[in-house]
Protein backbone atom coordinates (compact mmCIF):
# COMPACT_ATOMS: atom_id res chain seq x y z
CA UNK A 1 0.00 0.00 0.00
CA UNK A 2 3.15 1.89 -0.22
CA UNK A 3 1.37 4.66 -3.57
CA UNK A 4 -1.09 5.65 -0.34
CA UNK A 5 1.36 6.56 2.00
CA UNK A 6 2.29 10.34 1.83
CA UNK A 7 3.99 10.69 4.93
CA UNK A 8 6.81 8.20 5.63
CA UNK A 9 9.43 7.84 8.74
CA UNK A 10 13.02 10.27 8.19
CA UNK A 11 16.35 8.46 7.44
CA UNK A 12 17.59 9.90 10.97
CA UNK A 13 14.92 7.31 12.68
CA UNK A 14 15.24 4.31 10.62
CA UNK A 15 18.73 4.58 10.77
CA UNK A 16 18.11 4.24 14.97
CA UNK A 17 15.93 1.43 14.49
CA UNK A 18 18.79 -0.65 12.54
CA UNK A 19 21.08 0.19 14.98
CA UNK A 20 18.91 -0.94 17.89
CA UNK A 21 18.75 2.49 19.54
CA UNK A 22 15.14 3.31 19.91
CA UNK A 23 12.67 2.85 22.78
CA UNK A 24 10.21 0.00 22.84
CA UNK A 25 7.58 2.35 22.32
CA UNK A 26 9.40 4.01 19.46
CA UNK A 27 10.76 0.65 18.00
CA UNK A 28 7.20 -0.59 17.95
CA UNK A 29 6.01 2.36 15.98
CA UNK A 30 8.69 1.71 13.25
CA UNK A 31 8.20 -1.74 13.05
CA UNK A 32 4.69 -0.97 12.16
CA UNK A 33 5.00 1.57 9.93
CA UNK A 34 7.88 -0.44 7.82
CA UNK A 35 5.17 -3.42 7.47
CA UNK A 36 2.80 -1.47 5.45
CA UNK A 37 5.55 0.93 3.89
CA UNK A 38 7.16 -0.92 1.23
CA UNK A 39 9.65 2.01 0.50
CA UNK A 40 10.40 2.59 4.58
CA UNK A 41 11.16 -1.05 4.59
CA UNK A 42 13.48 -1.17 1.71
CA UNK A 43 15.51 1.83 3.39
CA UNK A 44 15.42 0.33 6.75
CA UNK A 45 16.81 -3.08 5.32
CA UNK A 46 19.15 -0.95 3.38
CA UNK A 47 20.95 -0.05 6.35
CA UNK A 48 20.61 -3.08 8.24
CA UNK A 49 23.02 -4.41 4.80
CA UNK A 50 25.33 -1.29 5.72
CA UNK A 51 25.13 -1.71 9.36
CA UNK A 52 26.25 -5.53 9.11
CA UNK A 53 29.21 -4.26 6.20
CA UNK A 54 30.64 -1.95 8.95
CA UNK A 55 30.70 -4.81 11.75
CA UNK A 56 31.97 -7.11 9.32
CA UNK A 57 34.64 -4.59 8.60
CA UNK A 58 35.27 -3.17 12.73
CA UNK A 59 36.08 -7.25 13.18
CA UNK A 60 39.09 -6.82 10.82
CA UNK A 61 40.39 -3.42 10.79
CA UNK A 62 40.58 -1.17 13.60
CA UNK A 63 38.27 1.65 12.77
CA UNK A 64 38.98 5.75 13.83
CA UNK A 65 36.26 8.08 15.41
CA UNK A 66 33.43 9.12 13.07
CA UNK A 67 33.56 12.12 11.14
CA UNK A 68 31.31 14.91 10.30
CA UNK A 69 31.06 13.07 6.78
CA UNK A 70 29.84 9.40 8.02
CA UNK A 71 26.14 10.48 7.72
CA UNK A 72 26.28 11.22 4.04
CA UNK A 73 28.76 8.52 3.42
CA UNK A 74 26.13 6.17 4.76
CA UNK A 75 23.42 7.27 2.46
CA UNK A 76 25.97 7.47 -0.93
CA UNK A 77 26.79 3.20 0.35
CA UNK A 78 22.96 2.87 -0.26
CA UNK A 79 22.16 4.54 -3.29
CA UNK A 80 25.30 2.33 -4.23
CA UNK A 81 24.20 -1.08 -3.31
CA UNK A 82 21.16 -3.55 -3.90
CA UNK A 83 18.25 -3.65 -2.12
CA UNK A 84 16.06 -6.76 -1.67
CA UNK A 85 12.98 -7.49 -2.72
CA UNK A 86 9.94 -6.23 -0.10
CA UNK A 87 8.07 -8.32 1.43
CA UNK A 88 4.58 -9.41 0.79
CA UNK A 89 1.98 -6.60 1.92
CA UNK A 90 0.29 -7.27 4.89
CA UNK A 91 -3.37 -8.73 5.22
CA UNK A 92 -5.71 -5.89 4.04
CA UNK A 93 -8.41 -7.55 6.25
CA UNK A 94 -6.52 -6.54 9.66
CA UNK A 95 -6.99 -2.80 10.89
CA UNK A 96 -3.76 -4.04 13.05
CA UNK A 97 -0.57 -4.44 11.27
CA UNK A 98 1.06 -8.04 12.73
CA UNK A 99 3.49 -5.87 14.96
CA UNK A 100 0.51 -4.56 16.84
CA UNK A 101 -1.43 -7.08 16.66
CA UNK A 102 1.85 -9.34 18.81
CA UNK A 103 1.06 -6.28 21.74
CA UNK A 104 -2.71 -6.45 21.99
CA UNK A 105 -2.94 -10.21 21.54
CA UNK A 106 -5.73 -10.17 18.02
CA UNK A 107 -6.92 -7.61 16.12
CA UNK A 108 -9.39 -4.53 17.03
CA UNK A 109 -11.53 -7.18 19.08
CA UNK A 110 -9.12 -7.69 21.32
CA UNK A 111 -7.95 -4.13 22.13
CA UNK A 112 -9.03 -3.22 26.35
CA UNK A 113 -10.53 0.66 25.17
CA UNK A 114 -10.82 2.53 28.40
CA UNK A 115 -13.02 6.10 27.53
CA UNK A 116 -10.96 9.19 28.14
CA UNK A 117 -13.95 11.86 27.40
CA UNK A 118 -16.02 13.18 24.23
CA UNK A 119 -16.26 9.61 23.02
CA UNK A 120 -12.59 9.24 22.27
CA UNK A 121 -11.26 5.84 23.78
CA UNK A 122 -7.51 4.61 24.45
CA UNK A 123 -5.50 1.74 25.09
CA UNK A 124 -2.06 2.06 26.65
CA UNK A 125 0.38 -0.78 25.53
CA UNK A 126 2.79 -2.31 27.72
CA UNK A 127 6.41 -0.82 26.86
CA UNK A 128 9.23 0.05 28.99
CA UNK A 129 9.17 2.86 30.42
CA UNK A 130 11.33 5.41 28.98
CA UNK A 131 8.66 5.80 26.13
CA UNK A 132 4.62 5.19 26.00
CA UNK A 133 2.83 3.73 23.31
CA UNK A 134 -1.24 4.39 22.68
CA UNK A 135 -4.03 2.97 20.56
CA UNK A 136 -6.09 6.18 19.93
CA UNK A 137 -9.87 6.21 18.47
CA UNK A 138 -11.08 9.51 17.62
CA UNK A 139 -14.70 9.88 17.16
CA UNK A 140 -15.51 11.04 13.38
CA UNK A 141 -15.28 14.88 12.99
CA UNK A 142 -13.50 14.84 16.51
CA UNK A 143 -11.31 17.32 17.04
CA UNK A 144 -8.62 16.71 19.98
CA UNK A 145 -7.59 19.15 22.58
CA UNK A 146 -4.88 21.74 20.99
CA UNK A 147 -1.44 20.94 21.93
CA UNK A 148 2.13 21.34 21.69
CA UNK A 149 5.29 18.53 22.86
CA UNK A 150 7.60 18.61 25.75
CA UNK A 151 9.33 16.14 23.26
CA UNK A 152 8.34 13.84 20.15
CA UNK A 153 5.57 12.54 19.34
CA UNK A 154 5.07 9.67 16.63
CA UNK A 155 1.08 9.29 15.14
CA UNK A 156 0.51 6.59 12.41
CA UNK A 157 -2.86 6.36 11.39
CA UNK A 158 -4.75 2.83 11.39
CA UNK A 159 -7.82 3.61 9.99
CA UNK A 160 -9.73 6.40 8.86
CA UNK A 161 -7.65 9.55 8.48
CA UNK A 162 -6.89 13.03 10.46
CA UNK A 163 -5.66 16.24 9.56
CA UNK A 164 -4.19 19.16 11.04
CA UNK A 165 -2.08 22.15 9.93
CA UNK A 166 0.56 19.65 8.61
CA UNK A 167 -1.46 18.12 6.13
CA UNK A 168 -3.94 15.02 5.92
CA UNK A 169 -2.95 11.85 7.39
CA UNK A 170 -4.33 8.72 6.23
CA UNK A 171 -4.12 4.59 6.80
CA UNK A 172 -0.18 4.08 7.09
CA UNK A 173 1.35 8.16 7.35
CA UNK A 174 3.01 9.12 10.34
CA UNK A 175 3.49 12.37 11.95
CA UNK A 176 6.41 13.65 13.79
CA UNK A 177 5.79 16.69 15.89
CA UNK A 178 8.43 18.02 18.02
CA UNK A 179 8.98 20.78 20.81
CA UNK A 180 8.49 23.31 17.88
CA UNK A 181 5.05 22.28 16.93
CA UNK A 182 1.43 23.34 18.33
CA UNK A 183 -1.62 21.80 16.12
CA UNK A 184 -5.04 20.36 16.80
CA UNK A 185 -5.46 17.13 14.96
CA UNK A 186 -8.86 16.61 13.59
CA UNK A 187 -10.40 13.19 12.70
CA UNK A 188 -12.10 13.04 9.29
CA UNK A 189 -15.42 13.32 9.22
CA UNK A 190 -16.45 10.03 7.16
CA UNK A 191 -14.76 7.50 9.79
CA UNK A 192 -13.67 7.03 13.16
CA UNK A 193 -9.75 7.72 13.18
CA UNK A 194 -7.90 5.03 15.04
CA UNK A 195 -4.18 5.74 15.50
CA UNK A 196 -0.60 4.62 17.18
CA UNK A 197 0.84 6.94 19.32
CA UNK A 198 3.92 7.10 20.73
CA UNK A 199 5.31 9.78 23.16
CA UNK A 200 8.74 9.93 25.14
CA UNK A 201 7.42 13.62 27.02
CA UNK A 202 4.19 14.55 28.39
CA UNK A 203 2.36 16.43 25.80
CA UNK A 204 1.49 20.45 26.56
CA UNK A 205 -1.92 20.81 26.76
CA UNK A 206 -3.50 24.51 26.53
CA UNK A 207 -7.05 23.72 28.15
CA UNK A 208 -7.32 23.62 31.19
CA UNK A 209 -9.80 20.31 30.88
CA UNK A 210 -7.15 18.75 29.31
CA UNK A 211 -4.90 19.39 31.67
CA UNK A 212 -6.12 18.04 34.73
CA UNK A 213 -7.36 15.24 32.70
CA UNK A 214 -3.65 14.57 31.59
CA UNK A 215 -2.04 12.85 34.78
CA UNK A 216 -4.95 10.86 34.66
CA UNK A 217 -4.63 9.65 31.48
CA UNK A 218 -0.91 9.29 31.45
CA UNK A 219 -0.90 11.39 27.75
Amino acid sequence: MTDKINHHLSDAVLMAYSAGTLSEAFNLMVATHVSLCDSCRARAESYDAVGGEVLDQIAEFDVSPLDQNSFEATLNLIAGGTIDAPKAAENSCNVLPEPLRDYVGGDLNAVRWKPVGMGVKQAILTTSKDASARLLLIPAGMAMPDHGHHGTEMTMVLKGAFQDKDGYFARGDVEIADSDMHHTPVADIHEDCICLAVTDAPLQFDGLIPKIAQRFLRI
